[in-house]
């Protein structure tokens, strides 16, 4: 399905009578590629804010496709994007890495951009967010308020830097806590993740940092059942329950989308691989819920501001 939001920016500027931004540098127009719909609760909805904010902010047209797992379908909808003066492309999904490295050539007048993948080409840039930091303070909050002394990482695959993170951070808060990681192998697939939450919950687990997509909103209404605890991931969950949600570890695509948008539009976005961190505004922790006290809660917002200015966590000083 093939959206076009030029007519929501219009309604909002009628609405409010202000005048909208024009763009006089690179960038014509926008397109977005999502692997589910821009309805889900973490994956799709992130890419699809983004989207938004770079039309509100730089006034130009936007538009996006979901369902774009297949590299023929990814192709026709790179085409269409193509026809309609698009360059500037936004995918939102792992599979987006192998299409983009091997369709660029194709296309020397869009820049393609995605998220954690190595790339290759000049108009190809993967945004990397620096996740070890996020899960180290996820961690602990962990270990300040786990009372078994056990803890979990529901995560999707062995790669994620915010494991270790989180690892670290729990030990680093409470050197009694004990983590059990488990792996989906899959962003999305509650079929396998429940199972393997349902196992953490048995050993007596009592805060899990749900760390996937498409999984996480079943997971953490599977331990507001058990009057369990979770720490959210990539966006802030709390509206999930705040007796539940501890805090969340948050990336701000949003923000992303939009530093990025103004870069190309000013020629200054580079191909390769580029880092984002707590000091770059694109990473924080999300609302914490008022069972965590708040003396804890100033403590850690004080290892936040010193390892923005230093890049030094807590455990390595």
């Amino acid at each position: 399905m093939y959206k076009k939001l030029a007519l929501i920016l219009i309604i909002l500027f009628s609405l409010f009578g202000c005048g909208q931004p024009t763009v006089s540098g690179q960038l014509q127009k926008v397109g977005l590629l999502v692997p589910e719909t821009i309805d889900d609760k973490v994956l799709g909805i992130r890419g699809y804010e983004g989207l938004l904010k770079i039309q509100s902010e730089l006034g130009v047209d936007v538009f996006y496709k979901e369902g774009m797992n297949e590299e023929s379908e990814v192709r026709a909808a790179i085409d269409e994007f193509h026809q309609n003066e698009v360059n500037l492309i936004f995918g939102y999904g792992s599979e987006y890495g192998s299409f983009f490295n091997s369709m660029s050539e194709d296309y020397p007048d869009i820049h393609f951009v995605l998220f954690n993948q190595n790339v290759t080409g000049d108009n190809v840039t993967s945004l990397n967010f620096e996740s070890h930091a996020m899960g180290f303070f996820g961690g602990m909050v962990a270990g300040e308020m786990t009372k078994t002394k056990k803890v979990g990482v529901l995560a999707a695959f062995e790669w994620q830097p915010e494991i270790d993170g989180f690892f670290e951070g729990a030990y680093f808060q409470n050197e009694n806590v004990h983590v059990e990681i488990s792996y989906v192998q899959d962003w999305n697939d509650t079929s396998v993740a429940l199972p393997l939450l349902n196992e953490m919950i048995d050993s007596g687990v009592d805060i899990v940092y749900v760390a996937g997509d498409g999984y996480n909103v079943s997971a953490i209404d599977r331990l507001k059942e058990e009057g369990l605890f979770a720490i959210g991931f990539a966006i802030d969950q709390s509206d999930l329950g705040k007796g539940t949600v501890l805090t969340s570890t948050v990336q701000h695509v949003d923000t992303l989308y939009e530093v990025v948008a103004k870069a190309y539009n000013k020629g200054e976005l580079k191909s390769g691989e580029l880092n984002f961190d707590f000091e770059d505004g694109v990473i924080t922790m999300g609302q914490f819920s008022p069972l965590v006290d708040e003396s804890f809660q100033v403590k850690l917002e004080k290892y936040i501001k010193e390892y923005k200015k230093s890049g030094i966590l807590p455990n390595q000083m």
